[in-house]
């Protein structure tokens, strides 16, 4: 079953949207409420990710980042890293390649 352009719970407090992938780029909107969090983790796909709304407290490699609305940030391939909402708030994440193992199309 596709999950394009669905809502999906991923974590507590956090859901997504996945947009129709090209074939080496991808993107999802990702929404929390205040107080959630991503799983510390890592992939071997580049990402950047900019804040639509909120503000963000990103843990990359043990380095401590904030991003607010409107400001943008890069997480390398491999890097582990996790994310918490100091806030409510919404996230544009890009990924390239695609990240097989988030998109399903059939």
């Amino acid at each position: 079953m596709s999950n394009i352009g669905i809502w999906e719970l991923v974590e507590p407090g956090v859901r997504r949207k996945v947009f129709e992938p090209g074939t080496s780029l991808m993107m999802m909107e990702v929404h929390f409420e205040a107080g959630a969090q991503s799983a510390e983790h890592s992939h071997p796909h580049e990402q950047m990710t900019y804040c639509m709304k909120g503000l963000f407290r990103f843990v990359i490699d043990g380095k401590a980042y904030e991003l607010s609305a409107g400001k943008a940030l890069n997480i390398p391939a491999g890097a582990v890293h996790s994310a918490r909402a100091l806030a409510p708030g919404i996230l544009l994440d890009t990924f390239t390649p695609v990240r097989e193992d988030i998109v399903r199309t059939v």
